[in-house]
């Protein structure tokens, strides 16, 4: 006699994977790839800002993505993917047509009672490297918006410009003008590039604001946020007015794994975005040991920049030894 799983209504989005159609492939660089997927079972994703998708291939895992795309009444969505895993690697094998499964939304993002903070403030975007990829969802939700803020700052910093994903769609907000500035740097200049050369915390003394009237939002690799908070903190920026986004501790999703647990904290429950307020004394948010899964180098969670594992390697490097390896910092 066969037992019927009973599952409620509310738990499916949880658990069961819906398809996803894949619409748009579009390569930014040699290992990031842009997506729009279709959702085939339901109307719309219905996410906010922040947020993130577990996205599997059937037969090999999955992986949480953040959400690229502003919030919308249909059921299309974006998401920029890096190639670093057995499955991150097959999505990048995908070709338009082919039929994908998601799980979510899932996480703390931006929900309205944390936007409504910002309206009539100067937002200062502070972004680094594939970190534009979910923050690009609220920077496109507030600058077709933009008459409802004081000002809007994005400065963004790649190791080179070979680096930068959606470079289209910076070009572009660059000549938005109005009230919304963008500012890049990268850490080694190369090919063409005439921008700023240097790391994102140079740019910070270009963008005049009022702490009292300002909100910064932050995403990173970790060790960007150490200096990006001191030099906003220098600034008398108050802790309260910044909002950090971990999303890169993440496995299941739903808060059952422990994997992203930190000091009581499940990010992805209660994060991915953090009020810096909230969590500047949980020191294991910025721990570099979360971030392993498999623990024997092959599922390539933990892999940084293609030639280390750190449950393969160590937890405990030597800072000469990686010191220019930004996926591990």
């Amino acid at each position: 006699m066969r037992t019927k799983l009973n599952i409620r209504e509310k738990d499916t989005k949880l658990y069961l994977p819906e398809r996803a159609k894949v619409l748009k492939i579009k390569e930014f660089t040699e290992t990031e790839k842009f997506f729009e997927l279709e959702l085939l079972d339901r109307e719309k994703l219905g996410h906010v800002p922040g947020q993130f998708v577990q996205l599997s291939i059937l037969g090999i895992g999955e992986a949480p993505i953040s959400i690229s795309s502003a919030p919308s009444n249909n059921n299309r969505f974006e998401m920029c993917v890096r190639a670093v895993g057995d499955v991150t690697h097959k999505i990048h094998a995908l070709h338009e047509g082919d039929i994908i499964h998601i799980r979510g939304p899932f996480g703390n993002g931006f929900p309205e009672k944390t936007t409504e903070r910002f309206l009539g403030k100067h937002l200062l975007f502070i972004v680094g490297g594939l970190g534009y990829a979910p923050l690009r969802s609220l920077i496109n939700k507030v600058v077709p918006e933009r008459e409802k803020y004081k000002k809007i700052s994005v400065l963004y910093g790649c190791k080179t410009s070979k680096d930068r994903v959606y470079a289209q769609e910076l070009e572009e907000l660059r000549k938005t003008g109005d009230n919304v500035e963008l500012l890049e740097t990268v850490d080694k200049a190369d090919g063409d590039w005439i921008g700023s050369c240097g790391v994102i915390t140079t740019l910070i003394p270009k963008v005049p604001f009022d702490p009292q009237d300002t909100f910064a939002i932050i995403v990173g690799p970790p060790i960007m946020y150490k200096f990006v908070l001191r030099s906003l903190l220098e600034k008398n920026l108050p802790k309260e007015n910044i909002y950090m986004d971990m999303e890169r501790r993440m496995k299941c999703g739903v808060g059952k794994c422990g994997h992203c647990q930190a000091e009581g904290i499940y990010v992805c429950q209660e994060g991915p975005v953090f009020n810096y307020a909230e969590v500047e004394k949980n020191e294991n948010l910025f721990a570099m040991e979360q971030k392993m899964k498999c623990g024997h180098g092959k599922c390539g969670h933990c892999e940084i920049k293609g030639d280390t594992d750190i449950c393969d390697e160590e937890s405990v490097f030597h800072y000469a030894a990686f010191e220019r390896n930004e996926r591990a910092l």
